[in-house]
């Protein structure tokens, strides 16, 4: 996306000036062990005419398909994604990767969650973002710490006073 210039000044755009129909996908894997199959058939469906995929982890930010795909993106297509945790790293990654492709006339559609850039989706993926964030943390708590699951209270339902 770098190479491109943006099509109007402003972020409050609500989606491409002009839409060429024209759906981009990108998946992505975390880990070796982890297949991409659902997510391509996913993109597929959506009738992407390409799809890049990356085998990283979102934590890193080096994401080569990811990078190709931003530059093969032009004014008025539409990135089609998966979900929004296959896309961004955190909440402020992809606030910042969405306003990036809505400066650059590109539209962005999140499968999953169902969600695009028009005004009423914008609001909703900044929720879902939130959400998705907050998901990719617990379990990055729970697999890291083996004092998370050792707490008396989580193998049992809690009880409530009388």
């Amino acid at each position: 996306m770098a190479a491109l210039e943006p099509a109007e000044p402003g972020l409050l755009v609500a989606e491409p000036l002009v839409r060429t129909e024209t759906k981009i996908g990108y998946a992505r894997v975390s880990t070796s062990g982890q297949k991409l199959e659902r997510q391509l058939d996913a993109l597929t469906a959506a009738e992407c005419r390409k799809i890049f995929a990356d085998k990283k982890s979102g934590k890193n930010a080096l994401r080569p398909e990811l990078k190709a795909c931003h530059a093969f993106l032009d004014p008025g297509d539409t990135l089609v994604v998966p979900s929004l945790d296959r896309y961004g790293r955190s909440l402020q990654d992809l606030s910042n990767m969405v306003a990036e492709l809505r400066e650059c006339g590109i539209g962005f559609t999140s499968l999953h969650e169902n969600l695009d850039t028009i005004p009423g989706g914008r609001l909703v993926f900044h929720v879902f973002a939130a959400l998705a964030e907050l998901i990719r943390e617990l379990i990055v708590i729970g697999t890291s710490s083996p004092h998370w699951t050792n707490r008396p209270w989580s193998s049992r339902a809690p009880t409530l006073p009388h």
